[in-house]
């Protein structure tokens, strides 16, 4: 991961529901977009329309599960992001133009380089996401989410490419795994089979029990 974005994120007083808005949704994204192009030396072109779609579709997911926030609203943050990816990955709003065979090879370790290589659009989408889960946490907890080292292997990579092709859901168990928490494959895009909400839930049907 390169989370340099972070920092500029982490400026936006409010972040989190500022990225529920299309017009701060755009901009931050077309914003990571400008910062890996400088970073690495490539060129992407923005599909608007598809990316509003993956806005639009988003929050209606989202919207709909929304009250698990209230059970754990870390984890919630990071689900979140995790169905920001799926539709991101899902429209496909970002492609490359050029900048593959030029890349900056004094941008990052070469396990990133290695990654944007493979996959520059799944690496912009992933880093986004992972920029703002940070961003956010550092408003919000004071404090960074965990990074796996995982998530700078490229064959793990290769299995998150092919498997979110065949089924974007998988975005959200792979951002999980990226951020060193279990992920649920059988339901990946639903709330309340996270193992964080099931823990909270099962904490809460406790404290609730009469003490005898």
């Amino acid at each position: 991961m390169d989370l340099r974005f972070k920092d500029e994120l982490a400026l936006m007083p409010d972040l989190r529901h500022r990225l529920r808005q299309l017009r701060w949704f755009r901009a931050t994204f077309r914003a990571s977009a400008r910062e890996v192009s400088a970073t690495y030396g490539l060129r992407f072109e923005i599909d608007e329309t598809k990316l509003t779609r993956a806005f639009l579709d988003w929050v209606e997911i989202m919207e709909a599960q929304k009250r698990f926030a209230q059970v754990d609203r870390a984890d919630f943050i990071v689900f979140a992001a995790g169905l920001v990816l799926r539709e991101l990955i899902r429209q496909e709003p970002a492609r490359l133009v050029s900048g593959l065979d030029s890349l900056n090879k004094d941008a990052a370790n070469p396990e990133a380089l290695e990654i944007v290589r493979f996959w520059p659009e799944g690496f912009l989408y992933t880093n986004y996401c992972v920029s703002a889960i940070a961003a956010i946490y550092e408003q919000e907890f004071g404090r960074m989410p965990t990074i796996d080292k995982c998530a700078d292997d490229l064959r793990t990579w290769w299995s998150y490419r092919e498997n979110v092709t065949e089924m974007p859901a998988y975005a959200v168990a792979f951002l999980d795994r990226f951020l060193g928490t279990e992920p649920n494959w059988i339901a990946p895009d639903r709330a309340q089979a996270r193992q964080a909400m099931q823990q909270a839930l099962g904490a809460s049907r406790r404290s609730a029990l009469p003490q005898l």
